[in-house]
């Protein structure tokens, strides 16, 4: 197995630079917002309607067209405001906000020559439609497939197994297991947590399942098959439409992890059990059947 700790610095890094970035873009078209419309942007970045996105497009090309041909980012002496940004400040906010994204692209790209030297990505996740480089790079360092012996052993570790109530795992104290650890005093002890990778769940279930949906990735099919079971069936069809989405971006997931587990294991030489509901129950849903004849 190679070493994964640079992939892993490198993912927490982009992801930090991301959520500056994000603020940041926040901040300035709340900024403009304010100026130009009296309103105060309250919205993510990334969750921006048409117009806010407009704005941001605006004024990176403004600031582009005061700082072309500058050898040096001009001084305030030198500042020749206009109508969209119309103060050195809203100038210097536009020059940190556009080096963060610089920064986010170009770490971008190191990190897909950094994991081109690994298997499963060159011969998985690269052309997994919406698994982009950095999901990629949270599968690859937060992953140890070699300590995954069934396909639920992801499942678990993603935090997307089932608890002992019948309930998906999540953090709530009925969920907390016990576990051994060694204080500082060298003596062992007991305590109450939670059993899976958060960062890993939050990736997997928050970003990779709006990137499937998205991007109409195969994927997908498993999420519509699912939902459509869901509210045809008679338990969960009086759930709310938002749980039953939960439920089906859950089970997407599950069935890319299943895809994740055997190609990995194939790659790496390791042995590479069925799933339970193929070896024991004999069952192959139709999303997956589909992406093995594909």
């Amino acid at each position: 197995m190679q070493n994964n700790h640079s992939i892993k610095t490198m993912v927490r890094g982009l992801y930090d630079i991301q959520k500056l970035r994000i603020q940041m873009g926040n901040r300035i078209v709340a900024n403009f917002k304010a100026k130009e419309l009296g309103q105060i942007a309250g919205k993510n970045e990334d969750e921006l309607g048409g117009e806010e996105q407009q704005i941001l497009a605006l004024l990176r090309a403004r600031f582009k067209k005061i700082t072309d041909g500058v050898k040096a980012f001009p001084p305030k002496g030198k500042f020749k405001p206009d109508e969209v940004i119309s103060s050195y400040s809203e100038l210097c906010l536009m020059r940190s906000y556009i080096s963060l994204e610089t920064e986010e692209h170009t770490m971008t790209l190191q990190l897909r020559h950094s994991l081109n030297e690994f298997l499963i990505y060159t011969e998985f996740l690269k052309d997994v439609r919406g698994c982009g480089p950095l999901m990629s790079g949270v599968i690859v360092s937060e992953i140890d497939i070699s300590m995954a012996r069934y396909s639920s052993s992801l499942w678990k570790y993603a935090g997307l197994d089932v608890a002992h109530d019948g309930q998906g795992r999540s953090r709530r104290k009925e969920h907390l297991e016990e576990s051994s650890y060694i204080d500082k005093e060298g003596v062992e002890k007991q305590k109450l947590g939670i059993t899976f990778n958060p960062f890993l769940k939050t990736k997997l279930i928050g970003v990779l399942g709006g990137s499937f949906l998205k991007s109409k990735s195969p994927y997908s099919d498993s999420y519509y098959d699912y939902k459509n079971r869901l509210e045809n069936h008679a338990i969960h069809k009086e759930k709310t439409k938002g749980h039953r989405h939960n439920m089906a971006v859950r089970y997407m997931i599950k069935i890319f992890l299943v895809d994740v587990y055997t190609h990995w294991r194939e790659l790496e030489g390791l042995e590479v059990s069925a799933p339970y509901h193929e070896a024991v129950l004999g069952h192959v849903h139709g999303g997956e059947q589909n992406r093995k004849t594909a």
